[in-house]
């Protein structure tokens, strides 16, 4: 049974860093596409960031600021966020898929595991 466990999240202040984990059993990322998802009240789930074997894509909203990055031999997916901004805040969810992304990485259908998220905070 595959588990996504996220953690990391926390309240911060505008311009601060957090790091956020995923970690993953019953399920390896080698040759699958692994995303991070958040989610605002009120808004629509969007993509942040995705990797396929050590190929990332990132949301126009967050290149520069956000770095994705993971641990093969421990299964777990990090996102480094720095420069934090209000609009950063929402749940932010780890999400599994079973191939390649690509393109599609920001389709919530591409992917088949999804956490239970990780609450970020940005204060102005």
């Amino acid at each position: 049974q595959v588990q996504l466990v996220e953690s990391g999240g926390s309240s911060v202040q505008a311009g601060g860093s957090l790091r956020l984990s995923c970690a993953a059993s019953g399920y390896t990322f080698v040759n699958k596409c692994v995303a991070w998802f958040r989610q605002a009240p009120g808004k629509e789930r969007e993509g942040v960031a995705a990797t396929y074997n050590g190929g990332i894509w990132y949301d126009d909203s967050v290149k520069g600021r956000f770095t994705g990055s993971q641990d093969y031999a421990k299964n777990l997916m990090f996102l480094q966020m720095d420069s934090l901004k209000p609009e950063d805040t929402g749940m932010y969810v780890c999400a599994a898929g079973s191939g390649w992304c690509g393109a599609t990485w920001r389709k919530p259908t591409q992917y088949d595991y999804w956490g239970q998220g990780t609450q970020v905070t940005v204060s102005s």
